[in-house]
Order: structure tokens, then C-alpha cells, then sequence
């Protein structure tokens, strides 16, 4: 049974509507980008310029990290939505009546890459701090419904208006980025004791950086650790795809092709639309099921859910890539969004289990890195076709998400007996 709304700290309550209310905005025009990056600067260059992107955002998850252990949740959740605000200014005037600009849209957009990662550890630690263990998968499994509920909506609207009206939409964002920072800076309370270093210690920036990477050491010695972030990328090479590859293909396949007929009616979309409609579907059914599912999983071993999430993934996305039908398209990512569900509260859990409470932050930071570098690595897909059919670059992927089937096989095998030694 999940903690009950009147349970739940103030901090809880203030990140679940503040962070509604931004994955709104994010999601109506982030899906589009990949899109919009394919047509400015061709699949191959798009490729490569989204995984130079996400190269930056590496650095910035592991700064986060480290930061909101030493400096504390708040100051760099502000911090965060501070630069986002910023940021979407910029992404305004690079889509305003004054400039066109898509080198600058692909500047703002990386920067917005990289403050969602120096916001997202210190987000998620400040849960793993104010929530008893036993309450976590279900406290993260809601923040995870409300995202997905912004994943249903924001697509359909984003798709009506960012084509047309996309200098307003960012105007907004910078509206919002605003307002969230006042509510975070003015509510949230900190839930960590700030690691304060020696107001007498002179230290330049690059001993620090040293010193950064030094503590990232001790983590690298927790080789559960290691292979579960190993086992995260690979798997991350399907999801990730949703607005990557998929995004690429379903706009292609389905061109203005009608989904729906009765006798003389006939509805008809175009392929941007399609996916938009496919997005949508994913988000509903996570915000309908991510909690009833998630309950359910409570009942199964990780290990069994992990691997048995891997292997659905790996078949959903084989089949998207041979067919050009809408509604098998739709039935193939609801498969997807099975695979999505069965670990969407249990993977957050796992990792505080396996975390000191003093590094709870750098273990998320870390952590991350197996959605980091697994949307770092995704692009490299579009950069495939240049030698590869769509179908063939959708079965490799299928088969990395069965490696790491495997691998997560390896990595509880190790953690079961870690835990055997410490129980003697």
C-alpha cells in the first residue's frame, strides 16, 4: 500500500505540480526535435550533432550529482530552473519574428538537456530522503504517472502549434521556468546537510574537478553498480528510441495516409500527427497503469522483472521496424509501454537499496548515467541508415536489449552475493 497524499512531506507536493507543469511544456515540443533536426540538417548530421548533445549532458549529470550532495537539493533545483529560464529565452529569439535560427534552436535545446541533468539528482535524492524505503517505489511511481500524463497531452497540443506558433510556446516556457524557481526558492525546504568545504581552503577549479572525479572512483568500485548501469544502456537502446528513431520512421512510413474509414469518411494524418498519436498512446497507457502495475511487480522478484522487461522490449521494437500499418504500430508500442511499466518504480528503489545514505546523490548521479548515455548512444541509429534498412537497425537494437537481458542476469547474481558476504 502507497503512502496517502496527506502523507506526503511538502516538498513532495510542491515538485509534483511545479514539474507538471514543466514536462507539460517540455513535452509539446521535445518530441518534435529530432524531426525538426532531420529536416534542417539531414539523419546522419542530426545523428551526430544529438549525440554531441548528449555528450555535454554526461558532465553536467555527473556535476549534479556531486553538487547536490556538497551544496545541498535545493540550491541546485533553483540553480537548474534558473539556466532552464535562460534557456528558453534563448530558444525564443532563435525562433522569433527577428531570427531564424537552427544552430541556436540546437544550442537551446542542448542547454536545456543540461539543466534537466543537474536538476534530476538532486530531484530524485531529495525523494529518497524524506521517504521511508518501503514507500519509495510508490511515491516515484506517481511523479512518474503525472510525466507520462504530460506525455499524453503535451504531443497532441505541441503538434497543433509548435510548427506554426513555436516563438509563443517558448515565450511561455520562460514564463513558467520563472515561476517554478520563485515556488522552489520561496517553499521547498532542504533535506540534506550541505557538505561545506573550509572557508580558508584555496582551491582552483580543475583540483576540484580532480577531487570530483576522485569520489566518482569510490563509486566505480561498486561493481553492482557498474553492471547495472552497463544493463541500463544497452536496454536504453530501444526506449530511447521513442523519439529518435521511431519519431524518424513513423513520420516517413505514414505520409498523409488515412487511418480510419467508414464507407466515405476517412481520416487521414500526416506522419508527424501519427507519431504524435503514437507518443500520446505510450503516455496514457503509463499514466493509467504505471501505479496499478508497478504494485503488482512488488510480487515478483527484481531480478525476473528486469530481465523479463528487457526481453519484451527487444521484441516490441524488432517488430515496430517491419511494418508500415498504423495500427500495428500502435499495438507494438503498447508492448513497449509493458516493458516501460514493469520497471518504471522499481529501478529508483533498487538504487537507493544499494546506496550509502552519504552518497545517495552521486549513486543517482551515476546511476542516471545509463539513461544519459543510453540517449547519447541512440542517435547513432540514424547515423545506421546511411548503411542499413529501417528494419534491419530496429532488429540490432532488438538484439541489444536481449544482451542486456542478460547482463541484468549477472548483475543481481553478483548482488545477491554481495549481500550474502555482509549477512556473514
Amino acid at each position: 500500500m502507497g503512502m496517502k497524499w496527506k502523507d506526503w512531506d511538502r516538498n513532495l507536493k510542491i515538485r509534483l505540480y511545479g514539474e507538471g507543469v514543466m514536462n507539460f511544456m517540455f513535452w509539446s515540443f521535445f518530441p518534435f526535435m529530432t524531426i525538426i533536426f532531420r529536416d534542417e540538417f539531414g539523419e546522419k548530421q542530426a545523428g551526430l550533432l544529438l549525440m554531441v548533445s548528449q555528450a555535454v549532458s554526461v558532465a553536467a549529470n555527473l556535476i549534479g550529482g556531486y553538487c547536490a550532495d556538497r551544496f545541498g537539493r535545493k540550491r541546485m533545483m533553483v540553480l537548474a530552473t534558473i539556466g532552464e529560464s535562460l534557456t528558453f529565452l534563448l530558444f525564443a529569439y532563435a525562433n522569433s519574428p527577428w531570427l531564424t535560427s537552427s544552430f541556436l534552436t540546437f544550442v537551446a535545446f542542448s542547454l536545456l538537456g543540461v539543466f534537466h541533468a543537474l536538476y534530476w539528482p538532486a530531484s530524485h535524492a531529495m525523494v529518497a530522503d524524506v521517504v521511508q524505503e518501503k514507500n519509495r517505489s510508490s511515491v516515484f511511481a506517481v511523479f512518474y504517472t503525472t510525466l507520462n500524463i504530460a506525455v499524453v497531452v503535451g504531443p497532441l497540443i505541441g503538434g497543433l502549434i509548435f510548427f506554426t506558433y513555436r516563438f509563443e510556446m517558448m515565450l511561455m516556457g520562460v514564463v513558467l521556468s520563472i515561476v517554478l524557481t520563485l515556488v522552489l526558492q520561496i517553499f521547498l525546504h532542504e533535506t540534506s546537510t550541505p557538505i561545506l568545504r573550509d572557508k580558508n581552503e584555496k582551491k582552483s577549479w580543475y583540483m576540484a574537478v580532480w577531487d570530483e572525479l576522485y569520489d566518482y572512483r569510490v563509486i566505480a568500485k561498486d561493481t553492482t553498480l557498474l553492471l547495472f548501469i552497463f544493463s541500463g544502456v544497452l536496454v536504453a537502446q530501444t526506449f530511447m528510441q521513442l523519439d529518435v528513431l521511431i519519431a524518424v520512421y513513423t513520420s516517413e512510413a505514414i505520409q498523409d495516409r488515412a487511418i480510419f474509414e467508414a464507407g466515405n469518411l476517412a481520416l487521414t494524418v500526416s506522419g508527424e500527427r501519427a507519431f504524435s498519436i503514437i507518443l500520446a498512446v505510450n503516455g496514457l497507457l503509463v499514466a493509467l497503469f504505471t501505479v496499478y502495475i508497478t504494485r503488482k511487480m512488488n510480487n515478483f522478484k527484481e531480478q525476473h522483472i528486469f530481465i523479463t522487461s528487457s526481453i519484451i522490449y527487444a521484441a516490441a521494437i524488432t517488430l515496430y521496424g517491419v511494418t508500415d500499418r498504423f495500427w500495428l504500430m500502435i499495438m507494438f508500442i503498447s508492448l513497449f509501454t509493458l516493458a516501460e511499466l514493469m520497471v518504471a518504480g522499481i529501478q529508483e528503489s533498487f538504487i537507493a537499496k544499494i546506496a550509502p545514505e552519504d552518497k545517495r546523490g552521486q549513486y543517482y548521479s551515476a546511476a542516471s548515467l545509463r539513461f544519459t548515455f543510453g540517449r547519447l548512444l541512440a542517435p547513432a541509429s540514424l547515423v545506421l541508415l546511411e548503411w542499413l534498412s529501417y528494419s534491419m537497425v530496429f532488429a540490432v537494437l532488438g538484439m541489444l536489449s536481449l544482451l542486456s537481458a542478460f547482463t541484468y542476469y549477472m548483475t543481481f547474481r553478483l548482488y545477491e552475493k554481495q549481500k550474502e558476504q555482509v549477512a556473514t
